[in-house]
């Protein structure tokens, strides 16, 4: 499977990248995984921040529905294994979250990148979303969403709203 370079953002139809992380279960989990269920699979900068926490709540409160739609959901943050760990159990998420401390795997999907904060510019996690389907391939690309709103937003693209 060839990859993307990092600064080349993926589309629909493009091969998601492949992976193995440490997860928020003590484990670890592959795309391969993943493979024969649709899949939202979104990165988010930080584990128990304001913004993610929101996100990731989000996730977890329309997790039965996606389910019922057939949707697994998984989150990728840079953090530290344990910082994942502690965030699901502290959130109750219901669903894994991924340790890419040295966003590796961020790169892979460029979601590692230029970001400006306050005028400050400097490299980090780009929040964005992604909708795998049974086989792996990109159904849905979404870089630089918003943490309010993202979840009801991606329903509606999916026309579960």
């Amino acid at each position: 499977m060839s990859t993307p370079p990092s600064s080349q953002r993926l589309v629909p139809g493009d091969l998601a990248p492949d992976f193995t992380l440490p997860d928020s279960t003590g484990g670890t989990t592959s795309l391969v995984d993943l493979r024969g269920r649709k899949t939202v699979l979104y990165f988010y900068p930080q584990a128990a921040t304001p913004a993610c926490t929101q996100e990731a709540c989000d996730f977890r409160d329309s997790l039965a529905s996606l389910g019922a739609a057939g949707y697994a959901v998984v989150g990728i943050s840079p953090d530290p294994a344990p910082a994942v760990v502690k965030f699901a159990e502290a959130q109750h998420l219901g669903f894994p979250l991924l340790a890419d401390e040295g966003h590796r795997v961020a790169e892979l999907y460029a979601t590692w990148g230029e970001k400006k904060n306050y005028g400050r510019t400097y490299e980090g996690l780009i929040r964005s979303t992604f909708v795998l389907n049974e086989d792996g391939r990109i159904e849905l690309a979404q870089y630089n969403v918003r943490a309010k709103g993202h979840v009801a937003k991606l329903r509606r693209d999916l026309g579960l709203e």
